[in-house]
């Protein structure tokens, strides 16, 4: 990204709406965000009718007064293809662009993202509205990178317009070749779906009791996000076709897309949209909840699409629609927070959403930095602090790499196929969660990796240990995989559900967990769904006595040297295996028959030999630890997530980069507080 963005220090910026504002206004703003550090100005990806107000006539006037004012105070312009709101001329014309719901309904202009990726007068439009775009912005010194559409498969992450069901039959076709390869792969002998004319193949469709054919829904997501891909490729070729000047990303971070694929071959790096005041509405009652910490887990996934990132919306205010998502202010300091956690995990570039609150509109409540009003606020004052603080640590920060010995594997294939299986599915993210929880607050640096196919093995070998909690997807190929790993010397978690399907959904006719059986060394006697008809048993590990939740397995060793350490109780399966762990030549695989929860992923991270900081830190569950590393120097970043003060050890002699001053022993971090740390 260094390259890319050709800068060597830690930049922030801003959203700008110059539609939304008188002219008059244009020149103070821009000069008041040079006045607070200020680089980045992003703009126009909501504004398709001031680039055509009528089809086929261009005007770029308004957008190049602005960009001439933001030129004068040496601010640089990232553009936005204005595809993700088409203008009312075009959906009144050519409703087909629209996208339909699963039952048919076409949702109407009014909103955003209402447009589907396949209707050919669509991507037709876009083309050319992107080319004029680029065509005229393509010497502009000012504008350094274009944003491609708008937080790709948000709002809507299925699609069932007419052009979308042709679509997939011709995806379908050219995925299978022959009508016996799809019903083979779709398993459609089952109820008698056997298809025996392409015409007959559609998109899901409405059906009793609203069950339908998983191994067509699994290649329904593929053919998803095959489109949303195809989308942003089409208007990455335009840009590349005409100027070599100008960087190329989106934003977002959605469901139903594969967005390693898309960043490796359509973007120059990522960016990501960071709302940590989200945790606000999303309940959670698990024990030790991660709250805003939680993005910290998204953050982590977005660096694993292509290492470091940029945030194209940072949080800069209380957030909501008029009608939906509405949350609380945030308090003194946590603005400052996320921004250091977002750097803390990969971000070289950050931008605020946004400048000044909207007066007009649906988001007329989601604040950004400035008020209605225009004047002085709590929140300017506590980001021009940030703005300051990153200028003094941005260029030790800046293309740096986190610094983790472990890992929590995903993979799509078993998080969309996860979508509609309630027997495994659902359990996914609860225990990518508890492990990630464990891992935080025994404040271990951890990084999240996604399973390909064609993945080598070094992709692995830099981690001691790998945690793949439920992977019913799971390949010859990837348990061969994960057999070299171990035997090389890494340890390796599964958890229930793991190997016993296909890359199609069907299951395979072994003795689960199918192909990773040899390497852990046992086969599951039994199962059983635990859904609250009985009282879930406990399981006994390392003589702890804890709840099971969600599933249990009941492990039968088959390698001599399988060790037992945690068994059921209270069950018809009283005393049987739960947790074994096994040596691998030199590592070690562990499974455990259930869904982990922060408890059980703790006590087994104990009996892990993996390097933490304790022999610098003594640092309470509420700091997070961050370690980043460049040119063999190595920053730690704590960041207080809590809103009281919170006493912590430094227990060799440390640099405080922020203000300079050397300090060990015991320090007291402020409430919502950050520190960045260099050993002396």
């Amino acid at each position: 990204m260094k390259n890319v963005l050709n800068e060597t220090t830690i930049q922030l910026g801003v959203c700008y709406y110059p539609e939304h504002w008188p002219e008059k206004l244009w020149e103070d703003d821009f000069q008041r965000m040079k006045e607070m550090g200020f680089h980045y100005v992003r703009m126009a990806e909501f504004a398709w009718t001031i680039f055509e107000p009528v089809e086929g006539t261009f005007e770029f006037d308004l957008f190049d007064r602005v960009i001439q004012l933001a030129k004068k105070y040496n601010l640089k312009v990232i553009m936005g293809t204005p595809t993700a709101t088409p203008p009312a001329w075009l959906t009144e014309k050519y409703p087909e662009v629209l996208n339909v719901s699963k039952e048919g309904v076409r949702y109407h202009h009014g909103s955003r993202r209402h447009y589907n990726y396949n209707s050919e007068i669509y991507r037709t439009l876009s083309k050319r509205m992107v080319t004029e775009m680029v065509e005229h912005y393509k010497d502009n010194s000012t504008v350094v990178g274009w944003q491609i559409d708008n937080e790709i498969n948000c709002e809507m992450d299925v699609f069932y317009s007419a052009a979308d069901h042709t679509s997939f039959r011709k995806w379908v076709k050219q995925k299978y070749q022959t009508l016996d390869s799809v019903n083979k792969a779709w398993g459609t002998i089952f109820w008698n779906q056997t298809y025996t004319n392409w015409n007959q193949i559609y998109l899901t469709r409405p059906t009793v009791n609203d069950s339908y054919n998983p191994h067509q829904l699994l290649d329904e997501k593929r053919f998803i996000s095959d489109s949303a891909i195809s989308f942003v490729q089409m208007q990455a070729d335009i840009i590349r076709s005409i100027t070599d000047k100008q960087w190329i990303t989106t934003n977002g971070m959605f469901g139903h897309l594969d967005n390693h694929r898309m960043t490796q071959e359509a973007l120059d790096f990522y960016a990501y949209d960071s709302y940590p005041n989200f945790n606000k509405i999303i309940e959670d009652n698990s024990y030790m909840p991660l709250r805003d910490r939680k993005w910290s887990l998204n953050l982590s996934t977005v660096r694993s699409f292509s290492g470091n990132f940029a945030i194209f919306e940072q949080q800069a205010g209380p957030g909501g629609w008029v009608n939906r998502i509405e949350q609380p202010t945030p308090r003194p300091g946590q603005l400052r927070l996320w921004t250091f956690q977002s750097i803390a995990h990969g971000a070289d570039l950050v931008l605020y959403f946004r400048w000044r609150t909207t007066t007009k509109g649906s988001e007329i409540y989601w604040h950004g930095i400035n008020d209605y009003h225009n004047l002085p606020n709590r929140r300017i004052s506590e980001l021009k602090q940030t703005s300051k603080e990153i200028q003094k640590v941005g260029d030790t920060i800046f293309d740096s790499k986190y610094v983790a010995n472990a890992a929590i594997l995903t993979d799509y294939h078993n998080e969309w196929d996860g979508e509609e299986d309630k027997w495994y599915g659902q359990f996914i993210g609860e225990s990518k969660e508890a492990w990630f929880k464990a891992f935080q607050y025994h404040h271990i640096p951890v990084d999240v990796v996604n399973v390909t196919q064609d993945m080598a093995l070094e992709a692995l070998t830099k981690y001691k240990v790998l945690v793949y909690p439920h992977a019913a997807i799971l390949t010859e190929k990837t348990a061969g995989l994960l057999n070299r790993y171990a035997k090389q010397g890494g340890t390796i978690i599964f958890g229930a559900r793991t190997g016993f399907k296909d890359l199609t959904g069907q299951t395979y006719m072994k003795a689960f967990p199918g192909y990773i059986k040899d390497l852990v060394g046992i086969i599951v006697e039994e199962y059983t769904l635990l859904n609250g008809w009985q009282k879930n048993p406990h399981v006994n590990i390392f003589d702890n006595q804890l709840n099971t939740h969600g599933f249990n397995e009941v492990l039968q060793p088959e390698a001599d040297n399988v060790e037992v350490i945690g068994t059921y109780q209270n069950a018809h399966y009283e005393g049987k295996p739960a947790l074994t762990r096994r040596k691998v030549s030199e590592g070690t695989a562990y499974y455990y028959g259930g869904v982990f929860d922060y408890q059980i992923a703790s006590l087994i991270l104990e009996d892990l030999e993996i390097s933490d900081y304790r022999s610098k830190f003594t640092l309470t569950s509420d700091i997070e630890l961050a370690v980043r590393e460049k040119n063999g120097e190595i920053v730690y970043i704590l960041l207080n997530y809590s809103q009281k003060e919170q006493n912590i050890q430094l227990k060799v002699e440390m640099e405080n980069l922020l203000d300079h001053d050397i300090t060990s022993g015991v320090i007291t971090m402020a409430s919502y507080d950050v520190l960045v740390l260099k050993e002396k």
